[in-house]
């Protein structure tokens, strides 16, 4: 349910919205002068507002600019009686979501409704997809091998290309893109994540490209999906060896085109997403097997970073476990000491669920263990 402010001199035109979009489950608050609805948005935010152009005192134009003052978020949709182009063009000037002419069309008030919704809840999670930028993982590695992965980032994150991140489940390949989001020009843009692997198949192209209402019996209602709300900034397929070709002939057409069509759908879509992939599958071998599109391995392969297993790099494993230590102190958990001797027994160790196995230990040996200090016994017994 939606809050919806209308504001407009003439009563009926008031009811009338007021009626149609409580019908669709909204709460509307009617307000016949700007000057009524500027002192009321003063105490309240409404998630979209519908502005009359041609109103007494205080025109719907300038009553435009003092609403957004006060809720620069908030779409806000123009009424007029005299539609026209250049109406239109100095809406958008002064930000306008959008405007209807009157009387308004009933499909056209309803779509434009939705539209603004969806807008706003994209605004919102970009917002907080910035919010969270400092609580994206630190990239921990003393290695060889760690030095040579953030010589890349470096290298290549400025750009737009195309990246694929290869490893084994549980190294950190979600932590590089996102390294790569942040230190890309696209920062300040969305950064969109899917597992190409936890979704099923049928589903996989509508989370992808979103779908119509009626595209399917399920589609009650329009949906956006990854792509467009990746717009801007970037998206994150995570094991895209798992993608079915059907999916993989569509997200090639969109690499090329740089443009989606929504299942169900025929309009085309412009997107400016980068696509950063990953896997845990040998996507050569892959395509051997016909599981793989040759073409799209080489439009999603254009640098290659591939993140070591935790086995072959022991010398990492000090540097993350102080880091996990001091994480999990700050989740409320007591401190724990790793002598060097502790260390080097987690060392000898396969970790085949890599980082995340090796933080899954440190906490439950900080849960586990009533000691201060954990010794290499303890390792033994609660981890090999």
């Amino acid at each position: 349910m939606a809050l919806i402010l209308v504001v407009d001199d003439e009563e009926m035109i008031r009811e009338a919205l007021k009626q149609i979009f409580e019908e669709e489950g909204h709460k509307v608050i009617g307000q016949p002068t700007a000057h009524d609805a500027l002192r009321w948005l003063k105490k309240y935010k409404p998630d979209v507002i519908f502005l009359d152009v041609k109103m007494p005192r205080m025109s719907g134009m300038e009553a435009l600019e003092e609403f957004q003052k006060i809720h620069p978020d908030v779409p806000i949709i123009m009424l007029t009686g005299h539609g026209n182009e250049e109406v239109a063009f100095e809406a958008a000037r002064k930000g306008a979501f959008d405007y209807i002419s009157k009387p308004p069309d009933l499909n056209k008030l309803l779509i434009t409704l939705r539209n603004a919704l969806e807008n706003k809840t994209l605004k919102t999670e970009v917002k907080k997809l910035k919010q969270k930028k400092d609580e994206v993982p630190p990239l921990i590695g003393v290695s060889p091998a760690m030095q040579k992965v953030k010589e890349l980032i470096e290298k290549v994150a400025p750009t737009d290309v195309r990246v694929l991140i290869t490893g084994e489940s549980g190294v950190g390949k979600e932590v590089v893109a996102k390294h790569l989001h942040l230190k890309s020009q696209r920062a300040g843009g969305p950064f969109v994540s899917i597992n190409c692997g936890a979704l099923p198949s049928e589903l996989i192209e509508s989370e992808l490209f979103g779908h119509e209402k009626g595209a399917f019996t399920s589609a009650v209602r329009q949906h956006i999906g990854s792509f467009e709300r990746a717009n801007g900034g970037t998206l994150f397929l995570d094991e895209i060896g798992e993608m079915p070709l059907s999916a993989q002939v569509k997200l090639l057409r969109a690499l090329e085109e740089k443009a989606i069509t929504r299942v169900g759908g025929e309009k085309k879509i412009p997107v400016d997403v980068r696509v950063i992939s990953a896997t845990n599958k040998d996507l050569k071998k892959e395509v051997e097997k016909g599981n793989f599109r040759l073409d799209l391995y080489h439009r999603i392969n254009v640098v290659e970073i591939h993140i070591p297993p935790l086995r072959e790099r022991p010398e990492d494993i000090p540097p993350l476990v102080e880091h996990f230590v001091k994480q999990l102190k700050e989740e409320g958990l007591p401190e724990k000491k790793f002598p060097p001797e502790t260390l080097k027994e987690l060392q000898k160790l396969p970790w085949p669920g890599n980082i995340r196995e090796l933080r899954n230990a440190i906490e439950r040996l900080m849960i586990l263990v009533e000691n201060d200090t954990i010794t290499p016994q303890h390792i033994k017994e609660f981890i090999t």
